[in-house]
């Protein structure tokens, strides 16, 4: 693998479905409420593959750092751990996307000024410069989130509550409590897909100390545990949709639900982690299929 492809491989770009899906909800939301920004749209966009880049890049090196990144681990082999890339140069790296992140949120927000007051966005601020933390100190640092079993948790506040309702609040200026039940099921299916990677990981994590929910669990509970999170996924934009109904189209989210079961039905048969490592991506993409039927639907 030359350098070139090993940063590649390092962006990990088959987890940026996922990122954009919350971008996309939250768009989708504001423009059937008749309040859209292409601008906001794009910078939101930029500002999100560049946090994702920047976390996945972070995994990669405190990964390395800690040992969790070794020939026993299932999932493909990373960059630093290939020796390609050096942990200097990843860092370095880590520099660049932490800039690239900080001026484009910075962008976004001026944009989104014309909206809100300064109090607003002085919190919007302060909500990404906790992305960034968030973003590095999953696996980097002394006491990195994602060693203890809190990375469910950030996952479920980044990638669903603050990026589909943040992106609603940055195109509108206004927020409807009415707008947590579809910003919820965004943020479990994301957190399914960490689950389905921790699943994948876990004998791996537990030999080197990296306590993931799935550890403390254990594989039948975190069976269970995909199972509530996937199902409550589901229920919520259905509600949301009856409390708001307007026409049929509105239900054209559920195209998305055949796989999304399928993806439950997969993780209750398997019994080798290695053959959960292809449901990561096939989540991802039912999730933004999910974002983009169910946005769809409500502008039609």
């Amino acid at each position: 693998m030359n350098k070139t492809k090993a940063w590649i491989h390092a962006f990990r770009l088959r987890t940026l479905p996922l990122a954009l899906s919350s971008i996309f909800f939250g768009s989708f939301l504001a423009a059937a409420h008749h309040s859209f920004s292409f601008k906001i749209f794009i910078l939101a966009t930029l500002t999100t593959l560049f946090l994702q880049i920047l976390s996945n890049l972070a995994n990669d090196l405190g990964d390395s750092i800690s040992g969790a990144d070794n020939n026993e681990r299932v999932g493909p082999e990373r960059a630093v751990q290939s020796g390609v890339i050096s942990h200097k140069e990843m860092k370095g790296m880590l520099i660049v996307f932490v800039l690239l992140s900080l001026c484009s949120g910075l962008w976004l927000l001026y944009e989104g000024m014309q909206l809100i007051n300064l109090k607003q966005g002085a919190i919007m601020l302060v909500i990404g410069l906790l992305a960034i933390s968030a973003a590095i100190n999953y696996t980097v640092g002394k006491n990195p989130y994602g060693y203890s079993g809190f990375g469910d948790l950030f996952v479920f506040l980044f990638f669903g509550l603050v990026g589909v309702l943040g992106t609603y609040f940055l195109h509108t200026g206004s927020m409807s409590w009415s707008l947590f039940l579809p910003a919820v099921s965004v943020g479990l299916l994301s957190v399914g897909v960490l689950n389905l990677n921790n699943m994948r990981d876990i004998d791996n994590d537990a030999r080197t100390g990296k306590t993931t929910l799935v550890v403390k669990m254990g594989a039948a509970n975190a069976k269970r545990y995909h199972f509530m999170l996937l199902s409550i996924a589901m229920i919520l934009p259905c509600l949301y949709t009856i409390f708001n109904w307007q026409s049929a189209f509105q239900f054209l989210f559920l195209l998305s639900f055949p796989f999304i079961v399928r993806n439950i039905l997969r993780v209750f048969k398997n019994k080798n982690a290695r053959d959960l490592d292809p449901e990561l991506k096939r989540l991802a993409i039912s999730t933004l299929l999910f974002s983009l039927s169910f946005g769809l639907g409500l502008i039609l």
